[in-house]
């Protein structure tokens, strides 16, 4: 079953953040190059749309739902790294219930490189919070023993908040997936190259080009090799998609 961005609850606005309670919370983003992996991808469009929260993170997601009279019409985009930026600010400002230890925030994915760095930036932006990390290995598919090792060591580290950053739709199928074997009690969030960004190991788009609309054209600028698949072929099968969906009903073969 594809997704259908007309019918599916997104969150409206970043005021709306404030509101999720401090609970077992699931929140993915969507973005033009999920939606499109949707389309083909049914258990990726079930996790999608059956998660606690869903972030419109594009403005071509935004305006699409305008365009085709969707049932929930973000006001404004949210991108992971708005995502981020709030839970780890809340976490870090808040008093702690247990005040012998500091709250702890997990993040799971990435290479030992790039979880290293991020664990020296927070120690400076984040003093208040204890960062934990895990690297899962680094294939296509993951074993049962790998998928164990994980959920283990997110159980053993009991975090306070959980990133998950595993690139979509990796990422999001497999919390989905593993989501009652997570003895959690926290928000979790998969934020993808929010880890490479906040690592600094990728260099996101500066504030001219997010305001403008143009962070996805900046990436490929960037990396052209990599990202010209998902923003020019991408892209072009988004608008396709949603001109289907504005038409009325439609059926992939």
């Amino acid at each position: 079953m594809a997704l259908r961005l007309k019918t599916i609850q997104i969150v409206s606005s970043r005021e709306e953040l404030t509101r999720i309670p401090q609970s077992k919370t699931l929140i993915n983003t969507i973005y033009a190059y999920s939606y499109v992996v949707a389309q083909k991808d049914s258990f990726f469009a079930e996790a999608l749309t059956k998660c606690d929260y869903l972030m419109p993170d594009g403005t071509g997601i935004v305006k699409a739902c305008r365009w085709i009279n969707a049932k929930c019409q973000p006001k404004e985009r949210i991108a992971g790294w708005d995502l981020f930026s709030f839970e780890m600010d809340r976490i870090n400002e808040n008093d702690n219930d247990n005040h012998n230890k500091k709250p702890r925030v997990m993040f799971v994915g990435s290479s030992e490189k790039v979880l290293s760095l991020i664990c020296k930036r927070a120690a400076i932006d984040y003093p208040n919070l204890e960062v934990v990390t895990y690297s899962p290995p680094y294939k296509p598919e993951f074993s049962d023993e790998d998928n164990l090792a994980m959920i283990q060591a997110i159980n053993n580290a009991d975090p306070d908040l959980l990133w998950i950053g595993m690139t979509a739709p990796k990422q999001e199928k497999w919390t989905y997936k593993h989501w009652n074997e997570l003895n959690i009690h926290c928000h979790c969030g998969t934020i993808g190259a929010v880890f490479d960004f906040y690592a600094g190991t990728v260099k996101r788009a500066p504030l001219w080009w997010q305001r403008h609309s143009l962070e996805w054209f900046y990436r490929l600028l960037m990396e052209p090799r990599r990202m010209w698949r998902r923003y020019i072929i991408g892209n072009a099968k988004f608008l396709y998609y949603i001109y289907r969906e504005r038409k009325g009903p439609f059926h992939e073969p």
